[in-house]
């Protein structure tokens, strides 16, 4: 396409879009008109106090009712931010665009760690121990048996001292 053939179908573009949003602005000016004389009747100034009141009445009806009217399509508004936000945070998800940051390790006993998730009203001790349970440990009767037969404790004990080596020879004759 020759460069003269691009201007003159850019210039034809151009003024084609020209009409359209003159044409655009007319029907705007024509649709205002038309609602104003809908909704806004001229105002014929009232004679007596009671026509003035009830004047008053009138336009502050309107005005309730515009107000609530505007902050119905500011709650939906609202509401339509909302669900984009979440469907850029889901296409986001999809997308895999996050970057998970790098963290940096920090060393910290677990007692820091419970009072900086918990705050400093929290105070947290951290007692392993504590919260242990206790067993008790069940004895068999033949290890009872097998305990006292065989405990160092008292052999070391009858053997220590003059008597014990006495007794030691006594058991070997």
């Amino acid at each position: 396409m020759t460069s003269s053939r691009r201007h003159h179908l850019k210039s034809l573009m151009l003024s084609i879009a020209k009409d359209l949003l003159e044409e655009e602005e007319k029907e705007q000016v024509i649709e205002k008109r038309r609602y104003m004389s809908e909704n806004c009747p001229p105002v014929s100034m009232p004679r007596t106090m009671q026509e003035l009141q009830e004047l008053c009445r009138e336009i502050h009806h309107k005005i309730d009712k515009t107000d609530e009217e505007r902050y119905d399509l500011e709650m939906k508004v609202g509401k339509s931010d909302k669900e984009i936000d979440d469907l850029k945070i889901k296409v986001q998800d999809v997308m895999g665009k996050f970057k998970k940051p790098v963290l940096k390790k920090v060393r910290m006993s677990a007692d820091a760690m419970l009072k900086a998730l918990l705050g400093s009203k929290h105070t947290v001790n951290l007692d392993l121990r504590a919260n242990l349970k206790q067993v008790k440990k069940e004895v068999k009767e033949e290890d009872k048996e097998l305990r006292d037969v065989g405990d160092w404790r008292k052999n070391i004990e009858d053997k220590s001292g003059m008597d014990g080596r006495k007794k030691m020879f006594e058991a070997e004759a």
